[in-house]
């Protein structure tokens, strides 16, 4: 599940930042086998690059709050490529793709890059 606020936060961060690619982490809770996602953080030190975006891991605080990463596709492909589940942190990773107009234009991902369902609460 994600806060329908994490889900304005990530396409209004991605708007502001095309075309280049904008990186999110994701907090929220982890229950068994449900992740409850409810607050974005910029990661420390995060790059944005036309085609890239990233952020050094050493930076990051100790934070075990930090369920996953959200990220922006600018060419508006809503799949993960081989860099990005290379480069998979935490549980989970949004992809949000151009346009970033709404809920249509973000996927959710486990750690091979199989879809996941979620809800919007």
């Amino acid at each position: 599940m994600i806060e329908r606020a994490v889900v304005g936060s990530i396409l209004s961060y991605s708007q502001m930042l095309h075309p280049r690619e904008a990186i999110l982490l994701l907090k929220g809770k982890v229950d068994k086998h449900k992740i409850m996602v409810n607050e974005t953080q910029i990661p420390p030190l995060a790059t944005h690059g036309h085609t890239f975006s990233t952020f050094s891991l050493h930076m990051l605080p100790i934070d075990f709050s930090i369920v996953g990463v959200a990220h922006s596709h600018p060419s508006g492909a809503l799949h993960p490529s081989v860099a990005d589940l290379n480069k998979f942190y935490g549980r989970i990773m949004v992809i949000t793709a151009y346009p970033y107009q709404s809920e249509k234009n973000i996927a959710i991902f486990d750690r091979e890059g199989k879809p996941l369902k979620y809800e919007v609460v």
